[in-house]
């Protein structure tokens, strides 16, 4: 008798979430490649898994701030690609952008089939911007909206994770480091990297309000 028979004998149910897992690591090892190891396979794996079983207000959540983090990683390619950048501080700000590169791969990855697609931005906001890919002052002062909005949607939002303890880890993750982004970019602008002792955090209507000019539907 091989295992699966034993385990359908014992308990069915356990039979069926094992072999549901397995076949979902071969298929992810599939993907991966040959080359990958088998702790790559298993985090990618565990990624998944916790995305198949998502409950929607997690997903929500974590939606809007892959949102934000779109947002931000087209802004600094935008910003990089246009040559805004000053020598000096450009590798502050591509430091900057492969991390929200990063972030929207984790956040991409772990909402899986159910993760939102990127829009469209206007980083202009209408025009009202509108030389923000060509003086370094627009730009940067905007850099810091974004990251200081980033910091706060992220502590908004919180709350609403403490169900998820993975999900929370997640959020958690990123959110101390646009907290370093921020810091990083006031100083760029000559400013205090902090403006007090507390942040505070932004409701979604909040955020939406501030980041909605910039995303061109």
């Amino acid at each position: 008798m091989n295992n699966d028979m034993l385990l359908s004998t014992l308990d069915p149910d356990l039979a069926g979430a094992l072999a549901s897992r397995r076949d979902l690591f071969r298929s992810t090892a599939m993907k991966l490649g040959a080359v990958a190891s088998a702790p790559v396979v298993l985090a990618a794996v565990s990624t998944q898994a916790f995305g198949q079983g998502m409950p929607a207000q997690v997903a929500e959540v974590l939606n809007f701030a892959l949102t934000l983090e779109y947002l931000e990683d087209e802004f600094y390619r935008q910003g990089l690609r246009a040559g805004v950048v000053p020598d000096r501080f450009s590798v502050v700000f591509r430091q900057i952008s492969e991390h929200e590169a990063a972030h929207v791969t984790l956040l991409s990855s772990t909402l899986g089939a159910g993760a939102v697609a990127k829009p469209q931005f206007d980083f202009t906001a209408g025009g009202k911007y509108a030389n923000v890919f060509r003086d370094f002052k627009t730009f940067a002062t905007l850099a810091q909206t974004f990251e200081d909005t980033g910091v706060a949607a992220y502590a908004g939002q919180a709350p609403a994770l403490m169900g998820s303890n993975a999900a929370l880890t997640t959020a958690l993750r990123i959110h101390s480091v646009e907290a370093r982004h921020a810091a990083e970019v006031r100083l760029v602008r000559g400013v205090k990297p902090w403006k007090g002792a507390y942040d505070k955090a932004m409701t979604k209507q909040q955020v939406m309000a501030a980041v909605t000019p910039f995303i061109d539907a």
